[in-house]
């Protein structure tokens, strides 16, 4: 895809009083398997390419996915005809503005270069120690590299290459079923024999299987729980929603309501995560404390909410949360009995403007007592609100990479509020 081509083809017949120019390129690798056997892989490239325009204040959008002239006249005129048909926007902000975007390295050659043989060789390798286990695996092993170009009449211009590399198993053994998965821009971090150890132990732990009824009780959430906490509890740090009083942190700007062990962050130094220099809003990356040792200091704003605020957009763009050195096993000792969670899902919203989430625990659940693992349970429904359970942790452990967008460590947090058992 010629950028400049295009960039240019759009400046020669745009008529638009202003336009934003996104373009991206995705280029993928997918080697999906199932009940022991490679079932499908999807390759090639996929091209999308946005115009927005404005006429004053009306504006309107049209999305492509060529890039020849004729293609590109289409989408020209069509977001064109849209934006003259539509109402004023009262809200209408600018095309972004020429800014400093911080230069992000968000790929890494190793991705970049692995083939797909050597993905499918991973795969039959699955496939291999699940046959080996008398066990059945299913997943996929995925690698993305995408381009990213945003340009606009009024100056801003930017330009990004993500890349990913993804390995999900879940294993089936008799009546035990677990899954595990990695995620990372850089592939030379994989291991396949650290992973599929971290699956067939899931699945030992999980063969003593008892009955377990919901309460309130102290919770070790693993990282990848408590990663898909914070990307909902993350939705709820937007300015404009807690200054309009729909959000549960309106009017705590600057005030502790996390708890003291609990910091969030969005930071460029980390290099193992992905920092994407700038949003599709011309929102450049920064270096920025969400929450510090409890105290909620800044929040999610965007462009035109900050205008009317008199302050600078903000956006959360990755999750870094500080950890400690506890360990799982000096976390059992410090509470008489609780659970071990390796993952949730189906998480939803209860209450947006209370913070309350629900969801299920998945990947298995395990039941600890005097410091020991005793015996796995059976899966639950939780009703929780993650900044007060912040209020209730009790020791940090290591961190971990355990996405493309998120560092956080494994947390016990006390009276983890279970309300219901749930069928699978």
């Amino acid at each position: 895809m010629n950028i400049e081509k295009i960039e240019q083809y759009i400046k020669d017949h745009c008529t638009a009083d202003d336009y934003t120019l996104v373009a991206d390129l995705d280029e993928s690798h997918e080697t999906r398997f199932a009940q022991n056997g490679i079932t499908q892989h999807i390759a090639g490239p996929k091209v999308s390419i946005k115009l927005r325009v404005s006429f004053g204040a009306k504006s309107g959008s049209c999305e492509i996915n060529q890039a020849d002239e004729e293609n590109l006249d289409f989408m020209i005129k069509t977001a064109e005809a849209i934006a003259r048909m539509a109402p004023e926007d009262p809200e209408h902000m600018p095309s972004p503005q020429e800014v400093d975007v911080p230069k992000t390295q968000n790929y890494s050659e190793a991705t970049v270069a692995l083939e797909p043989k050597a993905m499918v060789d991973i795969v039959q390798k699955s496939i291999d120690k699940a046959i080996a286990q008398d066990a059945m695996v299913s997943g996929m092993c995925e690698r993305h590299i995408s381009k990213n170009w945003m340009l606009s009449k009024s100056g801003f211009c930017g330009h990004d290459i993500h890349s990913s590399f993804g390995h999900s198993m879940t294993l089936k053994k008799g009546e035990v079923e677990t899954k595990v998965s990695y995620e990372a821009k850089d592939f030379a971090g994989f291991n396949l024999e650290q992973e599929f150890d971290r699956l067939s132990s899931q699945a030992t732990a999980l063969a003593d299987m008892h009955s377990f009824d919901p309460c309130k009780i102290p919770v070790i959430l693993r990282p990848e729980a408590l990663q898909e906490l914070i990307w909902f509890l993350a939705w709820g740090l937007n300015r404009r929603q807690a200054d309009e009083g729909l959000s549960p942190f309106s009017g705590l700007l600057g005030k502790p309501c996390f708890g003291e062990k609990f910091s969030l962050l969005s930071t460029l130094k980390r290099p193992e995560m992905i920092a994407p220099g700038y949003s599709y809003e011309g929102v450049p990356a920064r270096e920025t404390t969400w929450v510090e040792a409890g105290i909620l200091k800044n929040m999610e704003t965007n462009r035109y909410w900050a205008q009317k605020i008199g302050q600078e957009p903000k956006r959360i763009f990755n999750f870094y949360i500080p950890g400690a050195d506890s360990t799982e096993e000096e976390m059992m000792k410090m509470v008489p009995r609780g659970l071990i969670i390796n993952r949730f899902w189906y998480i939803r919203h209860v209450d947006m403007k209370r913070g309350e989430l629900t969801g299920m625990t998945r990947d298995g659940v395990l039941y600890f007592e005097d410091g020991k693992v005793r015996h796995a349970v059976n899966n639950l429904r939780f009703n929780e609100i993650p900044q007060e359970m912040t209020q209730r942790i009790l020791a940090l452990g290591k961190e971990k990479l355990c996405s493309t967008h998120a560092i956080v460590p494994t947390i016990l947090a006390d009276d983890f509020n279970f309300v219901d058992k749930t069928s699978f």
